[in-house]
């Protein structure tokens, strides 16, 4: 069965502006992300990359990206991942997230979502971790997270 996550990402990216509208659609379903202004800009199974400008609505006082800046990228691009990754049968939700904060955070931030474990369709609940890596302008790796996503199957509908 077809992913309907993944359908409209591949159908969008035909269009001139694909990635935004995808983005703004994303930050409408999950109305908090639009805090960070997201913009996905690959997203396939296993794999989901966005991006963010470094602006004053994601900087601290230091002036680099706000480390809850840098989380919420990390929560979305796994998030969007893993829902794009699934069979329509399961579904996700997050239920924790340990991070690091390798280096000053400044510039543009691009993040890259993958899972540690294939994602399968299953008859019981399982942890499936997800890495995510954040780096700036340079390549350099500023953040990382494992984020602990618990895949089950959906209920079924009654009749």
């Amino acid at each position: 069965m077809a992913n309907r996550l993944l359908d409209l990402y591949r159908k969008l990216q035909r269009w001139p502006g694909g990635d935004r509208l995808f983005s703004r659609a994303v930050c409408f379903k999950a109305p908090y992300f639009a805090s960070i202004a997201p913009r996905i800009v690959r997203l396939e199974p296993g794999r989901c990359e966005a991006t963010i400008r470094h602006r004053r609505r994601v900087s601290n006082h230091l002036g680099t990206v706000h480390a809850i800046a840098l989380c919420n990228l990390a929560e979305l691009v796994a998030g969007v991942m893993t829902d794009a990754s699934l069979p329509a049968s399961m579904r996700w939700i997050p239920r924790g997230m340990t991070v690091e904060y390798l280096k000053k955070a400044t510039g543009p931030m691009h993040a890259v979502a993958t899972p540690d474990v294939p994602l399968v369709e299953s008859a019981e609940g399982y942890d499936l971790p997800v890495g995510v890596v954040v780096r700036d302008r340079s390549g350099d790796t500023v953040f990382r997270a494992r984020i602990a996503m618990w895949v089950s199957p959906r209920p079924a509908r009654a009749a």
